[in-house]
């Protein structure tokens, strides 16, 4: 059995086929790890739900912010962006089916020494306390009360950890840290704004996998989300997404050698910011 972990698809639904025939994905013994943002921007997000849910327990995905940002659109607590894709799920026959198998996803998957996330983890979470807070962002998203709780995670506030955090400023933190954070101070306080390349990083920043004494340091976090990062392959983190929506290829890494396999962007759209 081997594992391949996937970059941020994005509604790629070609460049995903074009990987998987390349590694000769057989779900029979495979399993796919993939970082998020199965959806949005390309052309074939609704394709890509189809294939990742139909391939049932061969594949794991965490949830990304484009994700949330469907299932919170459908939920009606959000609009639609300008250069949003989504229309095609929404008015899809069995979208029911499909945001109701997106929203029971999980937002970090820990196995063997590998931490699956989106965006990452705040440098003072052990890999233990984030699977729990995993599990209580989980159940709200699960619950009863899921369009309040989509309605109450956006926002930039708090930006740091505080284990004393309660209620929905508690769950906006553990969302947004594993969802949308790239740099953070050493201590932990996140910045989001930020979308470019290391050299550009604001004073008093840096990417939170680089903060000293980071205390998932001995764990290997997959993860995605930063396009201007690029391929990232160390002991400690493995960053996936090399931007396939933007002209750069779509990239999986074989975990049990390491081996990286790409598929190049077939039809790149303009960046928008």
């Amino acid at each position: 059995m081997a594992i391949y972990a996937i970059g941020d698809i994005q509604g790629c639904y070609a460049e995903l086929q074009q990987l998987l025939e390349q590694v000769r994905f057989d779900p029979a013994q495979d399993k796919l790890w993939l970082v998020g943002d199965l959806v949005n921007r390309g052309p074939g997000s609704l394709e890509v739900l189809r294939l990742v849910k139909s391939l049932g327990g061969s594949a794991v995905t965490v949830l990304g912010n484009h994700d949330l940002h469907l299932l919170a659109v459908a939920e009606g607590v959000a609009e639609l962006h300008r250069t949003d894709t989504l229309d095609e799920i929404l008015h899809a026959p069995d979208r029911d089916e499909l945001l109701h198998w997106l929203r029971n996803q999980c937002l970090l998957h820990a196995q063997d020494g590998y931490v699956l996330v989106h965006a990452g983890l705040l440098p003072q979470w052990s890999v233990a306390q984030a699977e729990n807070l995993a599990r209580e962002a989980e159940a709200a998203l699960r619950g009863g009360d899921y369009a309040t709780f989509l309605s109450r995670m956006y926002g930039n506030s708090p930006h740091n950890w505080d284990d004393g955090f309660s209620g929905y400023k508690r769950l906006r933190v553990i969302i947004n840290a594993f969802t949308r954070m790239r740099i953070c101070t050493k201590e932990g306080e996140m910045e989001f704004k930020f979308k470019g390349e290391v050299k550009n990083i604001p004073l008093g920043y840096l990417p939170w996998f680089d903060v000293p004494k980071r205390a998932s340091a001995d764990s290997t976090i997959i993860f995605g989300h930063w396009s201007a990062l690029g391929l990232l392959l160390r002991k400690d983190a493995i960053a996936l997404d090399t931007g396939c929506l933007w002209g750069g290829p779509m990239s999986a890494v074989r975990l049990d050698d390491r081996q990286l396999f790409q598929a190049a962007c077939n039809n790149p759209v303009a960046k928008h910011w």
